[in-house]
């Protein structure tokens, strides 16, 4: 009867352990996922003077995504911006920059784009701003009418809301960018970089090799 038992409990003791493994098995994929991401907005070389305080530092921003299970979380913080300013928050294909924060000699536009948020720096020159939405891996846009396949917008960027804040920086303000609601905003102030070996923006955490350039995996 005492073998029994003995043989009884490590069966017992081998079906719990077969179970935990399974558990965790099944857990894997969702913990291999990338459940944070945060990155640095890279300023316009051109244009960030006119959104700082004269003689004071240069603004900063830090972008934090959190992946949700329905909808992803993005907050955007940032300092020493002019007062008071408004800004527009924007998901876009192309960045303007290299990933090494100088200006892509060969940037033509920025592709896709989606309008997000406004953004306000309050009275001491701080922004702050959430947004809930699909934004990890799988944001894209498509539009058949003009035969455009599913398209990410992996970048962010932050644009001045009235153009003649940018005037002071070289800006033509009788040209303004259609990166408001009013489709008459200013250029762009800070933005996020691609990657230096994918040349993905920073909302993709999954590269994948196709051939001789990478792609964002969405599975």
């Amino acid at each position: 009867m005492t073998n029994l038992r003995k043989i009884l409990q490590h069966s017992k003791h081998l079906m719990l352990v077969g179970s935990v493994v399974a558990s965790l098995s099944a857990a894997a994929p969702l913990n291999a996922q990338v459940q944070k991401r945060a990155f640095q907005l890279r300023p316009s070389p051109t244009f960030i003077a006119c959104a700082g305080v004269q003689g004071g530092p240069n603004p900063t921003a830090t972008v934090t995504v959190t992946r949700g299970e329905l909808a992803d979380t993005l907050t955007i913080t940032g300092q020493n911006f002019q007062p008071n300013l408004d800004f527009d928050l924007f998901t876009i294909q192309r960045s303007n920059l290299l990933s090494n924060g100088q200006i892509d000699p060969n940037f033509t536009n920025f592709g896709q784009a989606w309008y997000q948020s406004d953004v306000e720096s309050d009275a001491y020159g701080n922004i702050n701003a959430n947004i809930k939405t699909i934004l990890l891996d799988q944001i894209f846009g498509f539009d058949p009418d003009v035969n455009l396949s599913p398209t990410q917008a992996l970048h962010v960027g932050l644009w001045f809301n009235d153009p003649n804040t940018a005037v002071p920086c070289g800006f033509d303000a009788t040209k303004p960018t259609p990166f408001n609601g009013q489709h008459v905003a200013g250029p762009n102030v800070l933005i996020s970089v691609p990657n230096a070996t994918t040349n993905l923006g920073p909302l993709c955490t999954k590269p994948i090799k196709q051939g001789s350039t990478y792609v964002c995996d969405i599975s």
